[in-house]
């Protein structure tokens, strides 16, 4: 690992607890030691939890806690996005990285890393992976492989007018929010927010930054998870969205048992 963050960053971290306390404990206890030494701003909104992860957001003196209300039913991804920007209305430095509970930081350097990523002539309004997980060379070639035959497919079954879902691209576009580093700055300037539409928090909003004439970087998963770890779905895990044989169960009850996910 990387020494500590000794300089004033220009940059904010704000994360999204739901009920999931022992994730949030691993990736929070995580972050504050990456982060020794650095003042850096740490955002957390609880998503009206009401459970233990919130008694333990609430005795932790070294984040800004937001605790965010709602009486009107949400789906998990409107209900994220807003709280999303509940965190972004409070930022005041130029950058803020978007971290899930299940996100792992091991080395403090991947802040540096990615901010690195926004110097150059053209602006840059966000920088991140497009990828959840390193699959590696052979599983990314079979997935990608196998996505393109599906939306081709599904291509031909609608020009022959048989009935069929509609086909999803096969490449990855938007970036994962997991760990992802936006330009605050950018995003206030032009009134945007997280939450703009019924898809995932982030995603129209890097459509719209990108038509703004804004550049995105992409950073390879092979190279994003040389610093930190990230249980796919992992608040779904914790909150018994899956079977209890699933794979990212399995991941899920492995790293909270204490055991590093990369012996996975």
């Amino acid at each position: 690992m990387s020494g500590p963050l000794t300089t004033t960053a220009n940059y904010s971290i704000a994360l999204v607890n739901y009920k999931t306390l022992d994730l949030t404990k691993t990736c929070l206890t995580l972050l504050q030691e990456a982060l020794r030494g650095a003042s850096v701003p740490v955002i957390v909104v609880d998503n009206q939890s009401d459970d233990a992860s919130s008694e333990y957001l609430r005795t932790l003196d070294w984040i800004q806690l937001v605790e965010r209300k709602h009486s009107d039913p949400e789906a998990g991804n409107i209900a994220h996005g807003r709280a999303l920007d509940l965190a972004l209305a409070r930022v005041e430095t130029d950058y803020l990285f978007l971290l899930h509970t299940d996100t792992f930081i091991y080395d403090p350097a991947v802040f540096a890393m990615m901010i690195e990523q926004c110097k150059g002539p053209r602006e840059v309004a966000a920088v991140g992976c497009l990828e959840q997980l390193d699959r590696g060379v052979v599983r990314s070639a079979w997935r990608l492989a196998s996505r393109f035959c599906k939306h081709y497919a599904r291509r031909s079954l609608l020009a022959l007018g048989v009935q069929a879902r509609a086909p999803k691209p096969y490449r990855e576009v938007h970036l994962k929010s997991f760990c992802t580093l936006w330009n605050a700055r950018l995003i206030k300037q032009h009134g945007f927010h997280f939450q703009m539409d019924k898809r995932n928090p982030g995603y129209e909003l890097q459509d719209r930054m990108t038509a703004q004439g804004y550049q995105v970087r992409f950073i390879s998963p092979r190279t994003m998870f040389r610093y930190l770890d990230h249980i796919q779905s992992g608040t779904v895990s914790a909150m018994g969205g899956y079977a209890r044989n699933h794979r990212r169960v399995r991941m899920y009850e492995h790293i909270t048992k204490g055991n590093p996910l990369r012996a996975w």
